[in-house]
């Protein structure tokens, strides 16, 4: 299970009472904010996309949408989703639970600019009801980070 290795990631690097498990779900921005009673941008997604068949993470507010010229600005290409179901096998984490933690080798992660507005933000733990708090400098730490873009709008935004 997903959330075992983040839970197992997080004990290796002597934080492990960063994973928060819930009842309810949070597997959706909204419903993270929901049940962690703050605004949705503070959520910070996880997107799994294909640049050059290769599989990306970044994550980004989750107020936010790809943006697909700023995209193609910073990788050279359009954003192509991994689907739903291919998302585990490339990423080692289901939909719904997404995260940056313990994900499969040679998988880069970055992190969009939108996240800067905040001093913590809460990324996915492995599954639909967890969360990790974390301030912008240990989230860039504890996912090795492979760099900044700007490559998101705010969602209903042109």
């Amino acid at each position: 299970m997903a959330i075992e290795k983040v839970k197992k990631y997080f004990a290796e690097i002597g934080e492990p009472e960063r994973v928060v498990e819930f009842e309810e779900l949070t597997a959706t921005s909204q419903q993270a904010a929901d049940v962690l009673n703050c605004e949705v941008g503070r959520i910070a997604k996880t997107i799994s996309v294909f640049v050059d068949k290769k599989p990306v993470l970044i994550l980004l507010g989750g107020d936010m949408n790809l943006d697909n010229k700023k995209f193609k600005a910073q990788f050279g290409c359009r954003p192509h989703m991994i689907p739903v179901d291919e998302v585990e096998n490339y990423i080692g984490h289901a939909v719904g639970g997404t995260c940056p933690f313990a994900v499969n080798d040679g998988v880069p992660i970055y992190l969009d600019e939108s996240l800067k507005r905040f001093d913590f933000v809460y990324p996915a733990a492995g599954n639909d009801k967890s969360v990790v708090k974390l301030q912008l400098d240990e989230l860039e730490k504890y996912i090795k980070s492979a760099g900044w873009v700007d490559v998101a709008k705010l969602k209903g935004g042109a």
